[in-house]
């Protein structure tokens, strides 16, 4: 059977795209913003065409161009920047940007892959971008895509750290019956002792056998940082806390392993981490001779902001299952229609029909489908909606307002779009 193509755009340093490889994918290109991951995944899948620069040039790469040149792809897989959702930053969404993910959802209707596949983190979850998540399952809908979106833990997969990634799947009508999500792995989740032991040990350190009986548990949520906020760091203070309860200094990386009689500092947990040992807890193989090009900030960089090649390796695997028609079809999940925010369905109904809808209006409309909000909720709802959509205003009698839903403001390929400027100016900081 011939492997399943792969288009791969934000593939970074390769953890998604080397797990995509294990479950059987084969990559027509790559597409990378940042040189030295450009570097890595070059020297690493040398029959790879690795494209470097902005994935939304159409001079870096054009889609359509590419597709008709060489085939549409099996599959679209990217981790398309996650700054725009993260908690720990503004949660800009739509108006950051650095956001893509509209952009390439907008994939699938231009070039028609059979599957798309975008992970993100967490934040993306939450409820201030529940509308943003809607209109990408309407959107995809509309193309004649069935998607579905899950949350994944990394520990659940072998890979010993936390890292919950909010993971997008959507396939055409003719392959969506066949997929379902991976299952977790069964058994005792691996520790970071167990993982890291043999490095720790490479250079005859005494207390290697010690210090992993202590780190007997998984690593904290591994943060790779970015251009904007300098070098190798493990993470943010609660991080460095949980890392120290673990017997690592977690306040920068290490050159190599500890020495044989090596001793840490007063005041120290344990030993400083090296490149290939945070490589080793996003769970990259020793047998995967995978080489990071670049310095060590860089190469920390690039691991630190990888999706673990496990995790890409199980949903990839049920990705290729559903394209190749593998096992009994089930139901499909939108014919129990999945709605992320009720408030945002309304008024995009409305909006169809060109009316505007007052907030009772709208408390009663979903209360007669089931759906009990209050007053505050509901305008909690429109707040929401307001920083990635544009909201019509009318004022009617005694004050009050109604409203009608307007452009979704994320970048989905405008040559006129804000991004354009804002990305001009600010690309020396964007990883």
């Amino acid at each position: 059977m011939a492997k399943l193509q792969v288009a791969e755009i934000c593939a970074g340093a390769g953890g998604q795209a080397l797990g995509l490889e294990r479950a059987g994918f084969e990559h027509a290109v790559a597409v990378e913003l940042d040189p030295r991951a450009a570097e890595t995944l070059r020297s690493n899948m040398p029959g790879c065409d690795v494209r470097t620069g902005d994935v939304a040039d159409r001079s870096v790469w054009d889609p359509e161009e590419f597709c008709a040149k060489h085939g549409t792809p099996d599959l679209i897989a990217g981790g398309v920047p996650c700054p725009p959702f993260t908690i720990a930053g503004k949660q800009l969404g739509a108006a950051d940007e650095r956001d893509l993910f509209a952009w390439a959802v907008g994939l699938a209707e231009r070039v028609r892959p059979k599957a798309l596949l975008l992970e993100n983190v967490r934040g993306l979850s939450a409820n201030r971008f529940a509308a943003y998540r809607q209109n990408v399952l309407d959107t995809l809908q509309d193309a004649g895509y069935v998607a579905q979106w899950e949350l994944f833990h990394a520990a659940d997969f072998g890979v010993p750290q936390l890292r919950p990634r909010f993971v997008l799947v959507a396939l055409q009508r003719e392959y969506a019956p066949y997929f379902a999500w991976p299952k977790p792995l069964e058994g005792e989740r691996p520790k970071v002792g167990e993982t890291l032991y043999d490095l720790m040990a490479a250079r005859g350190w005494k207390g290697a056998e010690k210090w992993a009986e202590g780190a007997n548990d998984i690593a904290p949520t591994i943060v790779g940082g970015s251009k904007k906020h300098g070098g190798a760091d493990l993470g943010p203070t609660r991080a460095k806390a949980a890392w120290a309860k673990l017997g690592v200094d977690a306040h920068g990386v290490a050159d190599e392993a500890p020495g044989e009689d090596w001793e840490p500092a007063e005041g120290k947990p344990g030993p400083k981490l090296t490149v290939e040992m945070v490589s080793r807890i996003q769970g990259w193989k020793p047998e995967d001779k995978w080489v990071f090009a670049g310095r060590k900030t860089s190469q920390y960089r690039q691991v630190g902001n990888a999706f673990p090649p496990p995790v890409a390796e199980a949903i990839g695997r049920s990705i290729a299952r559903a394209l190749n028609k593998k096992g009994a079809p089930a139901a499909l999940v939108e014919d129990t229609e999945t709605v992320h925010d009720p408030v945002y369905k309304l008024l995009r109904a409305e909006a169809e029909k060109q009316r505007f809808i007052g907030i009772t209006q709208i408390i009663g409309r979903l209360e007669k489908a089931g759906k009990r909000l209050s007053e505050p909720e509901v305008e909690r709802h429109i707040a929401h909606l307001e920083r990635d959509f544009e909201i019509r205003r009318e004022q009617r009698s005694g004050g009050t307002y109604a409203y009608s839903l307007g452009e979704f403001k994320a970048f989905v390929g405008q040559e006129g779009h804000q991004r354009h400027e804002l990305f001009s100016l600010n690309q020396a900081k964007i990883s």
